[in-house]
């Protein structure tokens, strides 16, 4: 059963051609890396992945999939168990929540306030939203952003733990991330 697949896929946006011919298949437990440098479409494919931009030509058939990218999409003023526990509900992920919190060292922040949690708590909140949606298809854009150490070690458990259990990840990244190994796909 394949997750995704992209059969030459092209992709415009602002007039530009970013890329086109774009073909990959993922399967249950497959990861595959985005890389090249700022502005030739790594953002612009993870949202083509999640059918929030449509191909400019191409197919593309996912599975359902999560994205996390550089949108926090939690409410600011909610304690952060309950800002999550909006996304959990519509992915009928409240029995997911609390371990996908745990997993992302988040247990003890559930009653502070979005707004008050730092660059990468609030990172791995955005990841934890991922995990407790209970997609087989998990999308990831520069997820190690604002993580530190710790926070890069958890998102590679999370990775690994989800790829052992059938789900696929497609990822953009500038850097190695972990829970590979990682096949790879370069844009120019």
């Amino acid at each position: 059963m394949t997750l995704l697949r992209f059969d030459q896929v092209a992709c415009l946006r602002g007039g530009r051609l970013l890329f086109e011919g774009l073909s990959f298949a993922l399967e249950p437990g497959s990861a595959l890396l985005v890389t090249g440098p700022n502005g030739c479409g790594k953002s612009s494919l993870m949202r083509v992945a999640a059918g929030l931009l449509p191909a400019a030509a191409g197919r593309v058939q996912s599975s359902a999939a999560a994205l996390a990218d550089d949108s926090l999409a939690l409410d600011r003023e909610l304690p952060l168990r309950r800002a999550l526990l909006f996304w959990a509900k519509l992915d009928d992920g409240e029995g997911r929540l609390d371990a996908a919190m745990g997993d992302f060292g988040l247990a003890h922040l559930a009653e502070v306030p979005v707004r008050m949690l730092s660059t990468g708590q609030a990172r791995r909140a955005r990841l934890a939203r991922v995990a407790a949606a209970g997609a087989p298809l998990w999308l990831l854009d520069e997820p190690l952003n604002g993580l530190d150490a710790a926070g890069g070690e958890l998102l590679g458990t999370a990775i690994a733990r989800h790829r052992q259990g059938g789900g696929a990840v497609l990822a953009a990244s500038h850097l190695d991330l972990p829970g590979g190994p990682w096949q790879r796909l370069e844009l120019a």
